[in-house]
């Protein structure tokens, strides 16, 4: 490993392979155009990730936003005890929720699960609420700072006087998880300073949104270089979309249908509706999509979702071999998650595993979290997450 290169806390190349299902109404067949058929319910979203569990997915994120959908928290309390092998992602709001409160949701849920629950740290603002970042990422700081100290607590009592939360509680036992000494992993993603030295601090996987290989490579090297200075590793996440046909002609084909039917003044009211949609994540991407006007930032990297859609808005477009090819270049370089995506999602996430997915060196299932055994027991596991 080269000098320049980042240093993670997972250094094999086997990677979790995650897909997404579309809780807050992402879903379509043309980029911007309604569907009922795939409008975000209970049925549609829990078919999805069923699928995914089925076809050999180690994880799936689930979506947090005040928007018409269903509720991440919930929602992956209702599909735990329907997978049969595959960790869900949940995204969660840090500040929503009483902290003890939502630590014993959490527990619940990871019971339930028995031990396949990972957390998508998200600091956005509260719905309703306009707050500066530093406020944002203040709190956020808190409430983890508040569910590890609980976890580790083991049981016992617990103190945490801080400038959102004064807490006491004699003991911690409703809010122990089935995942013992460190819980549930933790999954965050921001570019501002404050955002990642949040992530470096806390938090075991950094999530990137699609750039240019050289502007992530220059991130994950920041990233590796934060987290050391508070004696921690890292893992490194890509969240992408995907679109894999048996040629790379067919490929860019379904790129140019998807947006064939898209209203440009659409698209951007569909974007602003995200309350992510002014972030410096977004804008960077946003940035890089108006320097090329074929809406390719790099060789089978194509940012056309981006025109209608906040957060990740690139796909990786191709044949089998160059989607895989450009997978092995991301694993080369740390990234060891994926958290992929398509339009519609049922249909690109059978494509995925059809022509990729059993060629990717994965982790076995439900050893994303801390390297864990394919069958987790049947009493609470006790694998250390944090290395």
């Amino acid at each position: 490993m080269s000098a320049s290169a980042p240093v993670i806390r997972s250094p094999e190349r086997n990677v979790e392979v995650a897909w997404f299902s579309a809780l807050c109404g992402d879903d379509y067949e043309y980029l911007g155009v309604p569907d009922g058929a795939l409008r975000s319910s209970y049925q549609h979203c829990g078919d999805i990730t069923r699928l995914a569990d089925r076809l050999g997915y180690q994880n799936i994120l689930l979506p947090s936003g005040w928007i018409v959908g269903q509720d991440a928290l919930a929602f992956s309390a209702a599909m735990a005890p329907q997978l049969t092998r595959m960790n869900q992602l949940v995204a969660l709001r840090m500040g929503e929720v009483w902290p003890p409160m939502l630590g014993r949701a959490l527990a619940t849920i990871d019971h339930i699960a028995k031990g396949r629950l990972c957390l998508n740290i998200i600091s956005s603002d509260l719905p309703g609420q306009k707050e500066s970042g530093e406020i944002r990422y203040a709190r956020s700081s808190e409430v983890i700072q508040i569910l590890q100290g609980m976890w580790a607590a083991g049981g016992g009592p617990y103190e945490f006087d801080g400038e959102f939360y004064q807490i006491r509680l004699p003991d911690t036992e409703a809010a122990q998880p089935y995942q013992q000494n460190g819980g549930p992993l933790m999954y965050f993603g921001g570019i501002s300073p404050a955002a990642q030295d949040l992530c470096a601090k806390h938090c075991d996987v950094f999530l990137m949104w699609p750039e240019t290989e050289d502007r992530i490579a220059a991130t994950m090297r920041d990233m590796s270089e934060k987290a050391a200075a508070y004696g921690r590793a890292i893992d490194f996440g890509f969240r992408s979309h995907v679109i894999v046909r048996e040629t790379e002609a067919e490929a860019r084909a379904a790129a140019d249908r998807l947006l064939s039917q898209l209203d440009a003044a659409k698209g951007q009211e569909i974007k602003n509706r995200s309350m992510d949609s002014g972030s410096l994540g977004v804008k960077r991407q946003d940035e890089l999509r108006a320097q090329n006007e074929d809406l390719y930032l790099e060789p089978h990297l194509w940012s056309g979702v981006g025109l209608a859609r906040s957060g990740c808005g690139s796909a990786i477009v191709g044949d089998p071999d160059q989607v895989y090819a450009k997978l092995q270049r991301y694993i080369d370089m740390g990234i060891r998650s994926f958290i992929l995506s398509g339009y519609p999602h049922l249909a690109e996430c059978e494509l995925f595993a059809k022509y990729v997915l059993p060629r990717l060196d994965t982790v076995k299932l439900n050893e994303a979290q801390g390297r864990l055994p394919a069958e987790p027991p049947e009493t609470p596991l006790t694998h250390g997450r944090r290395k």
